[in-house]
């Protein structure tokens, strides 16, 4: 772990008393095998060889005939003086190196931190005695001995960094709006004692950095306050609203995938085929389709004239749910057809496939069992990114089937703008979202024996 920068400080910040004792026994060890005592001896064996002598010789003579290519002339004093660094510098690496030969070849040659930490590890007095000061440094190695835990948890750390960041670049573009909360609610009548009385209310007439911190404060304890208009709790206002959204979202991933996946796979085995051609042709109107456009013709013909589906969502019911899914899955299903059919035709033609072809297995497992699951890799991409995106878009939908989601009710706030909302829901829905991408990279590694072998390795 030493070897790994962002480790190496996470340890010593987290084990700061045992890291701090540990450096005391290195340096206390270092001064007892004798160090300068051999770093000296070597300096003047080298010395006495014309170590010394033959690096500045080497140094002028490279200096002189860099300046002659370049046609400079800076003077022979300026020359001397250069070569006499370059010179020195080899001579202390040189040095340093010649230093750590002998000490490897004695009993006691080990005198680095790292290796200190691993002779005192060894000794079990050391680790009782270390470990309450050292609990959490030791939590953070158990985490680093096992590859797939580690792996989870760079992948939380990231996701969290993503999330305040997101946090950070909403706020700031919020706070710089030229639009006026308060004056957009109170109204064009409101006095500026109403006003700043509003602004104080709110924390608004706060610095920059005071509401910031308060923020995130409140996204850390799931307490954003209560939005400017209407006085409703923020939290209770996502809670009711979020779920709707995340739900219709992932009905319709899932069907989208359901069947979009045997499309792709279907399309690739016979390429070139009307089935092909036909199912690909469709993909790309449903690519081209705009949500909103086709939200409103499902309306128009099963709602207006056919009666046959409600034209607005109602929760309790499940058929006004239909029409919403459909549309947001539409885009889904077309991006994952095209790209099951094109990574599974860039698999089924590798080696691997033509040799499982040659030793006579079945086409139905060739297929299934070794090109899909090769294939999978950019299917799961696209279909995280298109989560991604029909979670945080899928405003335009809800605005044309009037429901009461998560993304109609960040368009309703931002015109205020109403920053408690706002930042509630851009915030939770980057979490979910950093959630799903985490769960795709785990889906990596399960699917992908080449990146369990990495992360084996790393």
């Amino acid at each position: 772990m030493l070897q790994h920068p962002a480790y190496r400080l996470l340890l010593l910040i987290a084990g700061a008393p045992v890291s701090a004792f540990v450096f005391a026994v290195y340096v206390y060890r270092k001064a007892r095998f004798g160090y300068r005592r051999l770093e000296e001896e070597t300096r003047q064996e080298l010395l006495q060889a014309g170590s010394m002598d033959k690096l500045l010789a080497e140094a002028l003579d490279q200096l002189q005939r860099k300046q002659q290519f370049f046609g400079q002339t800076p003077g022979a004093h300026k020359t001397e003086q250069e070569a006499r660094r370059i010179a020195a510098a080899k001579f202390k690496e040189q040095l340093a190196a010649r230093v750590l030969e002998r000490l490897s070849e004695e009993p006691q040659g080990k005198l680095t931190f790292s290796d200190t930490f691993d002779s005192l590890l060894k000794r079990p007095a050391f680790f009782v005695l270390s470990f309450i000061p050292g609990l959490l440094m030791y939590a953070i190695m158990a985490l680093y001995a096992n590859p797939y835990v580690k792996y989870i948890a760079e992948r939380l750390i990231m996701a969290i960094f993503v999330i305040f960041g997101v946090a950070l670049l909403v706020f700031t573009i919020l706070y710089i709006s030229p639009m006026n909360p308060a004056a957009n609610i109170l109204g064009e009548t409101a006095t500026a004692e109403q006003i700043a009385a509003f602004n104080q209310l709110y924390g608004l007439d706060q610095p920059y950095l005071v509401q910031l911190w308060n923020t995130i404060k409140g996204i850390l304890t799931f307490d954003l306050g209560r939005s400017f208009a209407g006085n409703e709790s923020v939290t209770t206002a996502i809670a009711g609203k979020f779920p709707v959204t995340l739900t219709l979202t992932f009905v319709s991933t899932l069907i989208a995938v359901l069947i979009a996946l045997p499309i792709g796979i279907i399309s690739a085995t016979r390429p070139g085929s009307f089935f092909d051609y036909t199912f690909m042709f469709i993909a790309l109107l449903g690519l081209s389709i705009p949500n909103f456009w086709q939200g409103l013709i499902f309306i128009l013909n099963f709602s207006i004239k056919l009666s046959w589906l409600p034209a607005t969502y109602n929760p309790q019911n499940a058929l006004s749910a239909i029409m919403p899914i459909i549309v947001l899955g539409t885009g889904l299903t077309a991006a994952v057809a095209r790209m099951t059919r094109s990574s599974t035709l860039e698999v089924i033609h590798e080696d691997y496939i033509t040799t499982a072809k040659a030793k006579g297995l079945a086409r139905r497992q060739v297929i299934w069992k070794h090109a899909v699951g090769n294939a999978l890799i950019p299917i799961i991409t696209v279909i995280g990114l298109q989560f991604g995106a029909m979670l945080g878009g899928a405003a335009v939908t809800e605005k044309v089937f009037n429901i009461s989601g998560i993304g109609s009710y960040i368009v309703d706030k931002q015109f205020i703008p109403d920053i408690p909302a706002i930042m509630g829901g851009v915030v939770y829905t980057a979490i979910t979202i950093s959630v799903i991408n985490v769960i795709v990279d785990l889906l990596y590694a399960f699917f992908d024996p080449r990146i369990r072998s990495k992360m084996k390795q790393y």
